[in-house]
């Protein structure tokens, strides 16, 4: 039989009590990150929502205009430029522009199945050099056309009021809302 002694009975007690110091280390560890939950809950949540709202708008607006851009600007830019000079500077131009567009569409597929489970609040590894690059060459395609390409096509165009009006309802018919014939 053990006999407990002074000595002895110091270390068993001290043993089980060391344990529960050692378990509130732990708890206190997971209590700090859950503290810092509610913080990261709202980040999250816009996450998903940009996320949604991006596929859905690049889908719908984006490629929409980079159709109308290719089915309707660009031809009737090039058909309304003079012969020579002119219309060799718009051809080039626009080729230009048609080649960003696949650039930005092919970095937009690169992105688009992350971007998918992102907006499903799903684990994705969302490559920020890829989005960075996609937004930074959506700018220059955008500043490039604004500055250089519209105001040519605004010149070219607006030398016949008939080709501007043209490309107006050309554009007008492509989007406007189906009539219902039962109306």
């Amino acid at each position: 039989m053990n006999t407990l002694t002074p000595e002895t009975a110091t270390a068993v007690d001290a043993s089980p009590l060391e344990g529960f110091a050692g378990c509130h280390v732990g708890i206190l560890r997971r209590l700090q990150a859950l503290d810092q939950l509610p913080a990261l809950i709202e980040p999250a949540a816009q996450a998903r929502q940009i996320a949604a709202q991006s596929l859905a708008f690049f889908r719908e607006a984006i490629f929409e205009h980079h159709l109308d851009e290719e089915r309707d600007l660009f031809p009737a830019v090039l058909a309304s430029a003079q012969a020579g000079e002119e219309r060799a500077h718009v051809q080039a131009m626009v080729d230009r522009l048609t080649q960003e567009h696949r650039v930005i569409e092919a970095l937009w597929r690169g992105l688009e199945k992350d971007l998918k489970r992102v907006a499903k609040g799903h684990d994705a590894s969302l490559e920020l050099d890829e989005v960075h690059t996609l937004v930074s060459s959506y700018r220059a395609h955008a500043a490039f056309e604004e500055a250089e390409f519209l105001p040519l096509s605004q010149t070219i165009l607006g030398r016949n009021s008939n080709h501007m009006a043209a490309l107006g309802l050309s554009l007008h018919m492509r989007h406007a809302p189906p009539v219902n014939a039962y109306i």
